[in-house]
């Protein structure tokens, strides 16, 4: 089975061997066309992703120099090379994905299984940390890609944080609070302005009889919207710090 892969890089490999690209445009040309999921791409989206405002003199053929240099290379992987994937239609190309898998959109499946699927918390959360093993590293392995892309990309990253934040909900109520906290202050760190994650982390901290540390991540949050945006937390993130005041018995047992 042929499997493309956009998360930790940009690339493709089957029994046959691995997709090698040279170069950027080979990159995003690859990732563009994926992130359509077997529907058509235009010359012109194309051209937008790989060349942005500044394409060649001569970038027609350009585009159908690089399109051909990947069907040859896929072609390689596939058991029969004879049969393209890669197709090219009257307004620009299109990759078809039958029988062949896209680690993305695996993902994107897994967390709709598991976020609607009704399953116990603790057989969801060790589906959810399954799941994530399949994001293997930054989105397109930190490739420089266009607009389309990009877009894509904070697509991709919305679902892997609200799969994040089911998995600490399903934590907390099978009580390992403990286990998530040092995942929470990394995450808090790439994330500093997401507020559920400091919710989460303020109730581990306190089930932990860490009051203080708990309260500590309110108010690191209220500082930094202040300093830097002029903003204060949400209504619901005071309601979090007031229920930590007073020691709220709730907190014990519940994660929102």
């Amino acid at each position: 089975m042929l499997t493309f892969q956009l998360l930790g890089a940009i690339g493709a490999r089957s029994e046959k061997g691995e997709l090698r690209l040279s170069g950027t445009l080979q990159r995003t040309l690859l990732a563009a066309l994926l992130i359509a999921e077997g529907s058509p791409v235009s010359r012109g989206g194309l051209i937008d992703e790989m060349w942005g405002s500044n394409p060649p003199v001569v970038v027609e053929n350009a585009i159908q120099a690089h399109v051909s240099r990947l069907r040859r290379k896929l072609a390689a992987l596939e058991d029969d090379p004879e049969k393209t994937r890669l197709l090219t239609e009257h307004a620009g190309y299109r990759l078809i994905l039958d029988g062949a898998t896209l680690d993305v959109a695996v993902f994107v499946q897994e967390y709709e299984r598991i976020k609607f699927g009704n399953l116990p918390r603790g057989v969801a959360a060790r589906e959810i940390r399954g799941v994530l093993k399949i994001w293997r590293g930054p989105i397109f392995g930190g490739s420089h890609v266009g607009q389309a892309c990009q877009a894509a990309a904070a697509r991709y990253e919305e679902t892997r944080l609200a799969l994040l934040e089911f998995l600490f909900d399903c934590e907390l109520e099978n009580f390992e609070h403990r286990r998530i906290i040092p995942e929470l202050q990394t995450l808090l760190v790439e994330h500093p302005y997401n507020e559920r994650f400091r919710q989460q982390l303020m109730v581990a901290l306190y089930r932990c009889g860490r009051q203080t540390d708990a309260l500590d991540v309110y108010r690191g949050l209220h500082i930094q919207l202040s300093e830097e945006l002029g903003l204060s937390p949400s209504p619901i993130m005071r309601d979090y710090e007031r229920a930590v005041l007073e020691q709220d018995p709730s907190l014990h047992v519940r994660s929102t």
